[in-house]
């Protein structure tokens, strides 16, 4: 999900959608300043200085991530001091006057940007225990597109990519969002036991805001190199095959930028992201 936020009415539809953030928790903060080269005086000037800042919350039973961009922004502070951490949010406020947007993202002021232009991008997930526990090796992807994958549709783009599966059903009790259209494991087909490969958890769930769907991967068990192969592989098809954003950690990268992120990422080490080849 992407929405521009100009006006006075962008504005009322963004605390009404995220709640005003409340209860959420500030992840990032990044300030860029974009400069041009000036002919007539020989020197580069300041053109525009862009705030991002990234916000994880719940809401409706959803875990959400939304990334708050703003432009043009002519003032900008966050202030923390002994220890203080200005992370932690109520209700963010926000206003428009004089053609500027306004954000307060904490009583005091700590966090505070004045911008000419907003834009959020979000990606939203059924919230599971489970799930919290399996940062290190998830990835979900969010797509407008109306006609969603399914397992065999998965498990066919797996097998001729030479990683054949096994597909195991997950439990109709387990469903307790009604978001969730299905879910189960990628096991891979080694013929060996299951508790030693590891497996791949999938759930795919929609719609959201709108047609739809999301699909959420996290490796369960031992994280073995044949069930991290798989977890990577099948990234890579849903990323290729669907328009849409994918989150890891809490970076929301756009689908087609997917690879090159990947391939740096894994050059980098991967840091705390665990994602294989």
């Amino acid at each position: 999900m992407k929405q521009q936020i100009k006006n006075v009415e962008d504005l009322r539809w963004l605390l009404g959608h995220t709640g005003g953030f409340r209860g959420g928790y500030v992840t990032d903060v990044q300030m860029s300043k974009r400069r041009l080269f000036d002919e007539g005086s020989a020197r580069e000037v300041l053109a525009d200085t862009m705030v991002t800042v990234v916000v994880r919350y719940r809401l409706r039973q959803m875990e959400r991530v939304a990334k708050l961009t703003m432009m043009g922004v002519t003032d900008f502070s966050i202030f923390e001091q002994e220890g203080a951490d200005c992370s932690s949010l109520g209700v963010i406020q926000a206003e428009c006057t004089a053609g500027k947007l306004r954000f307060w993202f904490d009583p005091q002021g700590e966090l505070y940007v004045v911008c000419d232009e907003a834009q959020v991008e979000e990606v939203a997930m059924p919230f599971r225990d489970e799930l919290a526990h399996a940062q290190a090796a998830q990835w979900t992807f969010q797509s407008p597109v109306a006609h969603w994958p399914t397992v065999e549709w998965l498990l066919e783009g797996l097998d001729g990519a030479g990683l054949p599966c096994t597909w195991k059903k997950g439990k109709a009790a387990n469903r307790r969002q009604p978001a969730v259209q299905w879910e189960g494991e990628l096991i891979p087909a080694l013929g060996a036991n299951e508790a030693d490969c590891g497996s791949v958890r999938v759930m795919l769930y929609g719609p959201l805001d709108g047609p739809g769907f999301g699909i959420v991967l996290h490796v369960t068990g031992t994280q073995s190199r044949a069930a991290c192969r798989i977890f990577s592989c099948a990234a890579d098809l849903l990323a290729r095959h669907f328009s849409g954003q994918c989150l890891v950690g809490n970076t929301i990268i756009p689908g087609g930028e997917w690879m090159n992120w990947k391939s740096l990422e894994h050059q980098r080490g991967m840091g705390n992201e665990r994602i294989e080849e």
